[in-house]
């Protein structure tokens, strides 16, 4: 099929449209309704075989949430929306619809500490009244709190079973955010106050114990975002790890993040598991008037849950979902994905690539089969579950082992790592990189003139599928930690000044 070539100006205003939407922020503002609603904004999601050598028979899920956080964004900073609903889902069966779902509900309890002013007790303006050691301390002046439940079938089916400690309490607690180094102490201060909160759980319907942390980290996506706004102000086929070029090194996210026993997530008849995360609102809310006494604005909400948010592979929602399409995908559910059909097979973001850069052509054969073996499907012999259902989500082959973080290669499958992006995502894949390749063909070439992976496509169908594109900002898996949760210790809002 010819490759029609769109006019500049036309290809200008459709990836500026593409921008708006959040592109290649991965999922942070990628919709014109949820950005009005970051409380409930997912991030990124990532699915993964612990790569920590004494948990290899567990599997990580993170859900990254509230996008844009600045360490220094008190004196409120970012609790979770209580009346929103949070859920991580998991199909072990390859239909596109949820089998395990983990639900994540908060609550804040404001202490309300009050100080003597001249005889008048008068509540203080901040979330602390001093420093700040361990979870639920009388100087915290807010405690914020989880409760999570797997719910097994359709997730509005039951109301599911909780998570417990080991002591059997199902009562969760969220680290403050890292409002500083006075809060906290200096390094590692935080990162000690926030391992406290790594609770030992079981999970109902696991043979063996998981472990579950809900907290602030620094933002593990890493994207030139302000030269891709720019109609991709910089050299795709350029060097990586240009300095600076990491748009989100200054922010935090909020994780929700699980490890459980790999048995525990798939079935007798496959060892391949798709996930994705979603959150969700109630169909009405109305503000109570006045407001009552107490932390935040009183919500009367009632009414059937209303999806708001939905990520599982990275990117899609801003590289692939067209603009007046974005709120819908956000609505919509895997197994509905045959809507959003015509954006994998005939996607514009490569005809914008060569209409800006030339001399590199975008792939000439449709349909993109290799696109809907990548997004919709799984790739054969990878992490394509037998009679799969085409529908978008994070896929996994479990069988596969992990591979030990030192090894591991930040192109993934691309690199030659198996346990890597797409098979899954881990915190060091540089999905930007991937993605962009994949989109100009890189499949096509590396499925070679045999289609060993049966993706309906060659290396001549792709004549730029071979190029090292790049938006030129790093991901390595060295900048992560090697045990769960995997993710970085956030960073503060203000560290120590140092004495003369």
């Amino acid at each position: 099929m010819k490759l029609t070539r769109l006019p500049i100006q036309a290809c200008a205003l459709a990836l500026c449209a593409i921008a708006a939407g959040g592109a290649l922020a991965s999922s942070h503002r990628e919709a014109p309704s949820i950005a009005g609603s970051p409380k409930l904004d997912g991030t990124d999601f990532y699915m993964f075989r612990s790569y920590d050598p004494a948990r290899a028979a567990y599997t990580t899920l993170i859900a990254d949430y509230q996008p844009d956080q600045s360490p220094y964004g008190g004196p409120n900073y970012f609790n979770m929306d209580p009346n929103g609903l949070y859920e991580i889902h998991i199909d072990n069966v390859g239909d596109g619809k949820e089998h395990i779902t983990f639900q994540f509900r908060f609550q804040n309890t404001l202490r309300d500490i009050a100080l003597p002013i001249d005889g008048v007790k008068t509540s203080i303006p901040l979330v602390q009244a001093g420093g700040i050691t361990g979870p639920n301390q009388p100087t915290s002046n807010l405690r914020e709190t989880y409760t999570v439940n797997v719910v097994r079938g359709p997730r509005r089916g039951s109301l599911g079973d909780p998570v417990k400690k080991l002591d059997g309490t199902t009562v969760f607690d969220k680290p403050t955010d890292n409002i500083g180094e006075k809060t906290f102490g200096v390094a590692p201060g935080y990162a000690n106050y926030a391992a406290q909160h790594v609770y030992d759980v079981t999970i109902p319907g696991c043979d063996a114990p998981g472990k579950v942390f809900v907290g602030q980290r620094k933002d593990p996506f890493v994207v030139a975002l302000g030269p891709i706004f720019d109609l991709i102000n910089l050299a795709p086929l350029g060097s990586v790890n240009v300095p600076n070029s990491d748009s989100l090194a200054g922010k935090n996210i909020t994780s929700l993040e699980m490890e459980v026993p790999t048995s525990c997530l798939t079935t007798a008849g496959s060892t391949i598991i798709g996930g994705w995360t979603t959150s969700s609102a109630r169909q009405g809310r109305l503000v109570a008037s006045p407001p009552k006494s107490g932390h935040g604005t009183t919500y009367l909400n009632g009414g059937a849950w209303t999806q708001v948010s939905r990520l599982g592979m990275p990117l899609v929602n801003e590289l692939v979902i067209g603009l007046k399409d974005k709120d819908r995908f956000n609505n919509s559910q895997p197994s509905d994905d045959k809507q959003f059909l015509p954006y994998v097979t005939n996607p514009a973001l490569p005809a914008l690539i060569e209409t800006l850069f030339p001399s590199a052509k975008a792939p000439t054969k449709f349909p993109r089969t290799d696109l809907v073996a990548t997004f919709l499907t799984g790739i054969d012999g990878l992490n394509k579950p037998a009679n799969v259902v085409p529908s978008e989500m994070l896929r996994l082959e479990t069988k596969i082992a992990p591979t030990p973080m030192a090894n591991q290669s930040n192109l993934g499958v691309a690199g030659g790592d198996l346990a890597g992006f797409p098979n899954g995502r881990r915190p060091g894949d540089d999905v930007v990189d991937i993605e962009l390749r994949v989109a100009m063909g890189a499949l096509c070439v590396l499925t070679t003139d045999t289609d060993k992976f049966k993706l309906g496509c060659k290396p001549s169908d792709a004549p730029a599928g071979s190029l090292p594109f790049t938006d030129g900002a790093l991901q390595t898996p060295a900048a992560f930690p090697a045990v769960f949760p995997y993710l970085n210790t956030p960073l503060p809002g203000a560290v120590t000044q140092q004495q003369p």
